[in-house]
């Protein structure tokens, strides 16, 4: 556009020219407002003071830098949608589409710290006096014993997740990622597996009232700490292609039977889930029985399948994944 307004170089304006200001600074003014500087002392000498206390108090933080109201009750909607969404836009920008949840009991350790607990065990229990002066420490000996003879399956789970890792580096992107509770035992070992063959891999850690730390062999920038069990169990199945699941607690209970729930009735589709330690499983809960009770039908008997090893676990998801597209 031609400029026809003619100013001369004494910034004089002529006659009947329109005269543009210069466009104003984006954050300073050449003249501060009154608002900008706070009531002088030299007026009201308690001036300073009560500015002081209105500065502090929590009603003049911002609503997002106010600690106080984002706990409080009202707000919980918002921590909700906040809770979710920051893992959401996380996992997107890493281009995560698809994931395989692996759960397990966090007590299950390596072998070797599981050899050396158990040693430690013993030892006390010599000291004691043996099992008829120290009962209890007898019971924890056994536990330790039992924690010595499961401790095959971190290897059995770091394993897993080295193979889907090395999997994924000949695959078509986007990769499908290993994700966890987190935490120590089978989920370290399974974030483990994938650290080892140098893939990311994620883990969706729980704040608790005590204090913890997840393992470290999640990815940096795909750990998240939750607030809500829900919306940590909302991720754990948004993008989920299969679930293993190793002996473990309630925790490893809750998410294999609200899985199983799921895909049952179909509000999720049917997909892979595997039950690692046949012996462990079929002593915990006898799915058998729950069909000859009436309580589940056979069909939901075959939503899942037993495994023991880590090329076993992959094997047998690729060769469902292979059926459900209709691969002769």
């Amino acid at each position: 556009m031609r400029d026809n307004s003619k100013t001369p170089k004494n910034g004089s304006r002529i006659k009947g020219a329109p005269r543009i200001p210069p466009p104003a600074p984006p954050q300073k003014r050449r003249e501060p407002l009154p608002s900008d500087q706070p009531k002088s002392a030299f007026d009201d000498p308690l001036a300073p003071a009560r500015l002081e206390r209105i500065m502090a108090s929590s009603s003049y933080r911002m609503a997002y830098q106010d600690p106080d109201f984002l706990a409080s009750r009202e707000t919980r909607g918002p921590r909700l949608m906040l809770d979710y969404l920051k893992t959401e836009l996380a996992l997107q920008r890493h281009g995560v589409a698809h994931t395989i949840v692996v759960f397990g009991s966090t007590r299950i350790c390596e072998p070797a710290e599981a050899h050396r607990r158990r040693d430690e065990a013993r030892a006390r229990l010599a000291a004691a006096g043996g099992p008829a002066a120290a009962p209890d420490l007898a019971a924890k000996l056994a536990i330790a014993e039992r924690i010595v003879a499961k401790s095959r399956l971190y290897d059995v789970a770091r394993d897993f997740s080295r193979l889907v890792a090395e999997a994924n580096q000949g695959a078509e992107p986007p990769a499908t990622l290993v994700i966890t509770g987190g935490g120590p035992g089978i989920m370290e070992a399974a974030n483990r597996g994938a650290f080892d063959a140098g893939a990311e891999t994620i883990g969706l850690n729980i704040s608790l009232p005590h204090e913890q730390y997840p393992n470290p062999y999640v990815t940096p920038e795909l750990c998240f700490q939750f607030h809500y069990f829900a919306l940590r169990k909302m991720h754990f199945m948004q993008r989920a292609r299969a679930l293993v699941a190793f002996p473990g607690g309630y925790g490893t209970f809750d998410e294999l039977f609200e899985v199983l729930t799921l895909v049952q009735t179909r509000v999720t589709h049917p997909m892979p889930i595997i039950l690692v330690g046949e012996e462990f499983w079929r002593g915990a809960v006898d799915f058998d029985y729950l069909v000859a009770e009436g309580v589940i039908d056979r069909e939901d008997r075959e939503l899942f399948w037993f495994a023991d090893s880590a090329q076993d676990i992959l094997d047998s998801l690729l060769a469902w994944e292979s059926a459900a597209r209709g691969d002769k």
